[in-house]
């Protein structure tokens, strides 16, 4: 089969593979129809983050074409989401509802598609055929009349952005919202979009970049370009988002953190020693959180959104090219990249 390999930093080109073999009786082989990239992508094909080769994509919609003899809620022919976190819906952890630290499936960045062997070698989406495992728990149906074009954004970065402000808004609903940057080009702006549709009674937006600063506007972002140096902070708001990949800008969005707020970083932050001011947190009660976002868990809640009309993730500037195009597109700037069978 056909499959978009990541071969070596600034590398991305088709390679023949072979074919997947259904071996595990609780999987499924599943046709990826549309594939998004994910902010991480770019960076990690562009700079060599993790050894290749490797499949690259993983957030994915597709087509289920076989299943294992255990698998009894997932049939040929349905279409489904990927979440992209590897989980088996058993163990601890996912008896906790904690998919995305599956005792099963453990990997060096956490098992997931599309990240190689750091991610356990479980594949990628840009690809003719994808194993799945544990089909019954891992895929999510595709709710009928939306666009797999559309859907396969949830899958990470549609995710990442909700679980930001979710919870936060169900038990201070109205309450003000601030993200600070985009590193995460998409998830900032995911974060704005759901803001938006959970009823925030105000949205900021604040960032380097005055494309992103007109697009969060656009999806009802009150928006601020700031450019140069970090201030010590910015007007304060009970729920925060982190997304600068600066530790001057972690700083910033933590002192812009009201009293007991809450503040979620979705920039990765790769320094071992990262300076917090944490004396400013522990008198002020801020909550830092930090996590990859739980794909498995939140998906359906996002899915919610989109179905009801509240949430629309086409939204967000997305440039979709075609199948055959991937090689060439996959390097390219986009704020969002899907790759599709049927453009």
């Amino acid at each position: 089969m056909r499959q978009l390999t990541y071969e070596q930093a600034g590398v991305v080109q088709w390679r023949e593979v072979p074919d997947p073999v259904l071996s595990d009786p609780a999987a499924a082989l599943v046709a990826p129809l549309a594939v998004a990239r994910c902010d991480l992508d770019r960076p990690m094909a562009a700079m060599g983050l993790f050894p290749g080769p490797f499949g690259v994509g993983h957030e994915i919609v597709a087509e289920v074409v076989d299943v294992g003899p255990e698998v009894t809620r997932i049939h040929p022919g349905d279409r489904v989401l990927v979440p992209y976190q590897v989980s088996c819906g058993a163990c601890v952890a996912c008896a906790d509802r904690r998919y995305g630290g599956c005792r099963t499936y453990r990997a060096q960045v956490g098992a997931a598609f599309g990240f190689g062997p750091a991610g356990g070698g479980h594949g990628g989406g840009l690809s003719d055929l994808l194993p799945v495992p544990a089909a019954d728990h891992l895929l999510v149906p595709a709710p009928d009349g939306i666009a797999p074009e559309v859907l396969c954004t949830l899958v990470d970065n549609g995710v990442d952005g909700y679980r930001t402000v979710a919870a936060q808004l169900a038990a201070a609903p109205q309450a003000e919202v601030l993200v600070v940057g985009g590193a995460a080009s998409s998830v900032g702006l995911y974060a704005v979009a759901t803001a938006v549709a959970l009823g925030a009674r105000r949205v900021r937006y604040i960032d380097a970049d005055a494309a992103q600063c007109e697009a969060a506007a656009r999806l009802g972002a009150d928006a601020q370009l700031h450019q140069g140096p970090w201030p010590r902070s910015f007007e304060r708001a009970p729920v925060t988002v982190e997304n600068t990949m600066d530790p001057d800008g972690l700083a910033c969005t933590l002192r812009s953190t009201d009293d007991y707020g809450f503040c979620t970083s979705v920039a990765i932050h790769f320094a071992d020693m990262t300076p917090l001011p944490l004396l400013h947190m522990y008198t002020k009660g801020i909550t830092l959180h930090l996590s990859r976002a739980d794909s498995r868990r939140f998906l359906p809640e996002v899915i919610d959104l989109v179905t009801s009309g509240r949430l629309d993730p086409a939204a967000v500037p997305t440039r979709v090219v075609s199948w055959d195009d991937a090689e060439d597109a996959w390097l390219q700037p986009a704020v969002k990249l899907v790759v599709t069978r049927s453009a």
